[in-house]
Order: C-alpha cells, then structure tokens, then sequence
C-alpha cells in the first residue's frame, strides 16, 4: 500500500493530510492561507516530514479553490486563475507541488475532489451520477456523471446561476462581486452575514433567514435536478450545519418541482435524495486523498 498526500486548498486555509487505501488519513495538519509562497511551501514541507516518517509519496491529490485551469493542454494547467482572493490570481499551485516532490499530481476542484471522497467513504456510496453542493462562505458544485468526475470547457461553476430574486421580498443586491444576485451572491453564508448584518451561526434557529435561505437553496437544487437529473444530491458546508435547514429545502424542492418529475426516489424518498455529507469538515482534505488514490490506480 503506497503513501499518497492530499492538499485541500482552501481560501481561508489549507488542509493537508497523507493515507493510503486502507487508512484515510494517517497524518493530518492544517494552516491559515497567507502567500502562494509561504503557504504552498508549508504543505510541501509537511508532505515531505511525513514520507521520511512513513515512507515513499507515489503520488498527491490537490482540491482547490478557484476557477482553476484543469486543461492539460493549456499553458496555466494547474493554476488558480481569476479568484478574488487578493494575491492569488494566477498561481501555479499543482507544478509547483509536482516540481517539489518529484511525484504525479492529481489536481481538481475542492467540490469535485469532496464529490470523489463521498463516493468513497461517505453519502454517495454506489452511485454513478450525483452532485455534491458545498454551502459556505460561497456555493460550489461538483460531482460525477456516469463514474466520471465532471469536468467539460472549465469545470462547474454551480453557485454563480442565476436563479429568480423578487427584491420587493428581499431587496438585497446580493455580495458576488462578479454577478451580484447570482446563487452564491443571494444564498451563501457571505450573503447571509451581509444580509443580516451577522454570521449564520450566529442568528437562531427560527430566525427569517433560514425560510429565504431555504427557498433560495430550493430554487437551485431543482434547476439542478432538472438539468442533470442527479441519482442524489450531497450537501456540506458551513451553512449545511444549521439543523433545521435540510427539511425546509426538501419541502421547498418539492414544492418547486411540483410533481412534474415523477421518480420516486424524490417524490417519497426525499429525506434519501438530498442528504447531509457524512465526511463534514474532512471532506476537502479526504477528496484529494481520493484523488491521488484514483491518480495512482490509474497510473
């Protein structure tokens, strides 16, 4: 069994961890995100401190945040291109890695790499097509259609969709600075903290925010369910933790498809359909686990 690493690489911090096909995570740090150089650095380092502890690297997965470059033909493959996080716009983050360690580099975003690792250990277990949405500081989306990881001209950028905003109900503009009252811009926890004036985690149970946030989440999942027609949907993130928000999206799903879609999968087995993840905070460092598992079995 050969020692593979794995980097989540977050916009707040990196999550780094070492495992092999039987143990997960063997080894596990993590870091705030300061510089492209002092912080790619530290993950390196720690790769390198724990295969002189347990042996060879065979190979590293990394999840990051983005819009990345996953085009192998494209000059900037393996870089973090147009992020608003100031500093980071264009780094080469799996060359760099790959150059360090002299070693095959798995590279894809934090939500399809945390797709990867629910299949494997968590939620999506046996299932071919699913999507896994992240609700955080922004929203993502991944996941795998037919047994593949989703990847086309970019990859998904599920959170930046425009879905309906009435601002008579809710006359926030939205907190994307690229579309304003997009998803992300209207439903992530960015959005609620701007909308409310304080942190999600922070206002209770049956406060206002969470019917809206509901309904905005319920008003993306269907977009989704109709256009990819996903066997479940996965859902994680900070916000996900608020444990009277999961009824309500399926109850505002179900109302939102209004019977139109007649699989009983959704229409009498919502509360199996979109579920919580079960790797939670793991999930990121445990899909580029993931990665390099499936990068090394596939030589």
């Amino acid at each position: 069994m050969g020692l593979v690493g794995g980097i989540e690489a977050g916009g707040t911090k990196f999550v780094c961890a070492v495992g092999t096909s039987s143990e997960a995570s063997a080894a596990r740090t993590e870091f705030l995100t300061t510089t492209p150089d002092e912080t790619i650095g530290r993950a390196v380092e720690f790769l390198e401190r724990q295969a002189a502890r347990l042996g060879r690297l065979i190979a590293v997965g990394i999840a990051s945040f983005g819009p990345i470059d996953l085009d192998p033909a494209s000059p900037s493959f393996g870089h973090i291109t147009t992020t608003p996080k100031p500093g980071w716009q264009n780094v080469d983050l799996a060359g760099v890695v790959r150059r360090s360690l002299n070693v095959p580099v798995a590279f894809d975003t934090d939500v399809n790499a945390a797709a990867l690792g629910e299949r494997r250990w968590g939620a999506a277990q046996g299932l071919d097509t699913f999507l896994y949405l992240t609700v955080g500081t922004g929203i993502g989306g991944g996941g795998m259609v037919a047994g593949k990881l989703m990847h086309g001209a970019l990859h998904p950028e599920m959170g930046h969709m425009r879905i309906p905003h009435n601002p008579q109900r809710d006359p926030f503009p939205g907190s994307c600075p690229f579309h304003g009252d997009c998803w992300e811009g209207l439903a992530s926890g960015t959005a609620i903290q701007a909308r409310w004036g304080t942190r999600g985690e922070d206002l209770p149970s049956d406060h206002a925010a969470w019917p809206l946030e509901a309904r905005y989440l319920a008003l993306g999942i269907s977009n989704l369910i109709c256009a990819l027609s996903p066997e479940r949907i996965v859902l994680g993130g900070g916000v996900m933790r608020q444990a009277q928000l999961l009824p309500l999206i399926r109850q505002g799903t179900l109302e939102l498809l209004n019977g139109y879609i007649r699989v009983s999968r959704i229409l009498e087995h919502i509360e199996d359909y979109l579920v919580p993840a079960q790797l939670g905070r793991d999930a990121g460092v445990l899909g580029a686990i993931a990665l390099a598992l499936e990068k090394e079995a596939s030589g």
